[in-house]
């Protein structure tokens, strides 16, 4: 009877979803100056960071385009602080070919990502697609 419940109770862990972080999913990024724009893979890094691809590009009317920076990552090495804010990473902005700080913050469906060097700043906010 103890082996019973032993066994039931690990198993009722092992059935037990993983917890995604809520910033994990795509998220659209807002388009830059030549209208493009991207769809970004937000997951949990191996080091247990959060990180970001873009997996897709498209123009401005929406049609997927080829682009270099498919399989690229935007956004790495960033820390969950709680509350929706993410800080301590690396995000790189195709756009400029810079490397910034990262900072984001999650609202709902909405992301903000920022990120500096020295004192220029840059800010976009990500639309959440799934």
């Amino acid at each position: 009877m103890r082996k019973t419940i032993l066994t039931a109770i690990a198993l009722s862990f092992t059935a037990l979803p993983v917890l995604a972080d809520p910033v994990h999913g795509l998220w659209q990024t807002r388009p830059d100056d030549n209208g493009n724009f991207g769809h970004v893979r937000m997951q949990t890094c191996s080091d247990g960071k959060i990180c970001g691809g873009l997996i897709a590009a498209f123009d401005g009317s929406g049609q997927q385009i080829e682009s270099e920076n498919v399989g690229r990552a935007l956004v790495w090495d960033t820390e969950p602080q709680g509350d929706g804010q993410y800080r301590e990473g690396r995000v790189w902005a195709p756009d400029r070919d810079r490397t910034y700080n990262a900072r984001m913050e999650l609202r709902g469906d909405t992301l903000g990502v920022s990120g500096c060097i020295l004192m220029v700043c840059r800010e976009q906010e990500w639309t959440r697609l799934q």
